[in-house]
């Protein structure tokens, strides 16, 4: 396909000419940053909504909903937090497993990307960013959808929620169900995916308050060659998550809130480097981990000031074929944020607003680290500038058992078990703006990680090995949105740059640390063509930074998702889709060394009651 037409498919909303509006029947929607709402190969999960985000960048392994390492302002895989309702989620092993979240989209309100002092306040355990979502309220009705597609592809999902009766103190009592199954031979050999899902949960709440529990499992088996190494072999994964959680919120005036959950997680994983190697009863990559946690989080008034405040404690533990050379298997964390905050009204009649504050994080088997939250905003009354923001925020990270356990000496992966806390420090200046229909916001940052942990590739040595890299990162990144009665379009731009020091250790190459975008372009379209017929378009222009490790479709790559909707007026809360993944058969590979999945194609329909 010619540029001229991949670069009109990036621009074509600034054509879309002002007409009534078209009211159409309610469809999820799981992030509005992207257009295409459900991915083609699989069902929807958590991880669909970064598709293509502006802020988000996904490195996919075969299908996004597969394997993804997500990435925030040019951090790499473990430095990206997963928050639902008041807890942290993510997994002891590895980071690649951090978005393995059993929960149906359907479930979660859309999700939200934090940084700097609201990262302080959210997710433990991440440095570059977090994706925060909350339980959404049930609803009597649901959906059920299907689709068949190229390489195989059989896909179905439904959910439903009804209310049960009125519970104790006069609060209302529901529950919602979510089943989900996918299969496909998959886009190249040896890349086949079988997911399942199965979810559960009861809400109690009234006008100012919601109780959540909730039970959820996934299973999963996909194959991919190079899947995490670069030595030409065809490796699959098998893994079982499950997952109980409990939340509980309550909102009061003034923005002031209470909210507490704990939670279980068990991921079990069984990796194969060589999925036809005589490996015997047991595998060599057989891993199970255990996460417990819980968290409070509070924001309450107490005279002029505002006090956010945020409590977390969680224990791990891990059983492994091959993780066993380290100094421990277990591990207890707690984290502790007090950020107070004054607002004072503007001349203007605008307003300021400070916080200042700090947090605390511990672990029994790393040194702990306190860490200042600083942040000046400054609201305008009108105009064009809407919002200033400048903040300072410190984070912490402690390393996961794949980097620690791993044999340092000999193996595909190899550890450190000297490895400890990463620091990370972060400024930001940001601005939001409303102009001409648009509404947007710009941020430049910069970010300092200390001892961060990388995977690294050496000339002659069979092996990724885990090192610590002192990394400086800095970047600008713009989102912007507009909508028209007829369609929308959500713009996005980020330029990174990055100064790396590895300590001394050899490193020719880097899988993660180095792997990112110096410039990236995202364009979501979505056009009613008639009140029936909408066309939906996702696009990432990006250009990579060098890597050794990157064998196949150089460091430039155009992607596209597209989607055509048809909704007959006759049968409303009914659609019927076409949609394209990797629309031009790209050949980019996101992580270095790891072949791009082939342009996938899928019919569906989907039934809203």
């Amino acid at each position: 396909m010619n540029s001229g037409l991949r670069i009109f498919l990036m621009v074509l909303p600034v054509a879309v000419a002002a007409e009534d509006a078209v009211r159409l029947p309610e469809f999820g929607v799981n992030s509005p940053r992207i257009s295409n709402q459900v991915p083609v190969g699989t069902f929807a999960m958590p991880v669909s909504a970064l598709r293509y985000d502006p802020r988000v960048d996904l490195h996919g392994r075969n299908l996004a909903e597969a394997q993804a390492d997500v990435t925030v302002r040019g951090g790499i895989f473990e430095n990206t937090g997963f928050q639902v309702g008041a807890v942290t989620l993510g997994d002891p092993q590895t980071g690649h497993y951090f978005a393995e979240i059993p929960i149906a989209p359907a479930m979660l309100t859309a999700p939200v990307l934090t940084t700097g002092a609201d990262l302080a306040l959210g997710a433990a355990n991440a440095t570059a960013g977090a994706i925060a979502q909350h339980w959404r309220p049930i609803r009597s009705g649901g959906s059920i959808s299907a689709a068949l597609g190229t390489d195989g592809l059989v896909r179905g999902e439904v959910h439903a929620g009804a209310a049960l009766a009125e519970a104790f103190g006069g609060r209302g009592l529901w529950a919602d169900v979510a089943v989900a199954h996918s299969s496909a031979d998959g886009s190249l050999p040896y890349g086949e995916s079988r997911f399942d899902r199965a979810n559960v949960r009861l809400q109690a709440r009234d006008a100012r308050s919601q109780t959540d529990l909730f039970a959820g499992y996934q299973a999963k088996f996909f194959g991919w060659p190079n899947l995490y190494t670069p030595f030409n072999s065809n490796e699959t994964e098998n893994l079982q998550t499950v997952l109980i959680a409990l939340n509980h919120r309550a909102t009061f005036g003034s923005g002031e809130f209470v909210e507490a959950g704990a939670f279980h997680r068990r991921h079990r994983d069984d990796y194969a480097f060589n999925r036809f190697a005589p490996v015997g009863p047991v595998h060599p990559f057989q891993h199970t981990t255990w996460l417990t946690g819980a968290a409070l989080s509070a924001r309450r008034s107490w005279g002029e000031w505002f006090v956010n405040a945020r409590a977390e404690a969680a224990a791990d533990r891990l059983r492994s074929t091959a993780l066993t050379f380290g100094r421990f298997n277990t591990r207890t964390t707690g984290r502790l944020a007090i950020v107070p905050e004054r607002t004072w009204r503007a001349a203007d009649g605008g307003a300021n607003r400070l916080r200042l504050g700090a947090t605390y994080d511990d672990s029994n088997r790393d040194r702990a680290a306190l860490l200042p939250v600083a942040e000046w905003t400054r609201d305008f009354a009108g105009g064009a500038l809407r919002q200033v923001r400048l903040g300072f925020a410190g984070s912490s990270q402690i390393p996961t058992y794949t980097a620690l356990n791993s044999n340092g000496a000999a193996g595909l992966f190899r550890g450190n078990a000297n490895l400890g806390r990463q620091i990370s420090r972060n400024g930001e200046l940001a601005a939001v703006v409303a102009a001409g229909g648009w509404t947007g916001e710009a941020a430049l940052f910069a970010r300092r990680d200390t001892a961060l942990v990388d995977w690294t590739f050496r000339r002659g040595v069979t092996a990724r090995t885990a090192n610590a890299v002192d990394l400086e990162t800095a970047g600008a990144e713009v989102v912007a949105r507009r909508e028209w009665s007829r369609g929308e379009v959500v713009l996005g731009y980020t330029a990174l740059t990055k100064d790396p020091d590895y300590r001394g250790a050899a490193a020719d190459a880097s899988f993660y640390a180095l792997n990112y975008a110096r410039h990236r372009l995202t364009a979501a379209v979505t056009l009613r063509l008639t009140p029936e017929f909408t066309l939906r378009l996702d696009n990432v222009l990006q250009r990579q930074a060098a890597n050794l490790l990157r064998t196949v479709g150089g460091d430039r790559a155009f992607l596209t998702g597209a989607g055509l909707a048809y909704r007959p007026a006759a049968w409303r809360g009914t659609e019927f889709s076409v949609q394209a993944e990797n629309l031009w058969s790209e050949t980019f590979q996101a992580v270095p060394a790891v072949p791009a999945a082939k342009r996938q194609v899928a019919v569906g329909v989907t039934r809203v009651w």
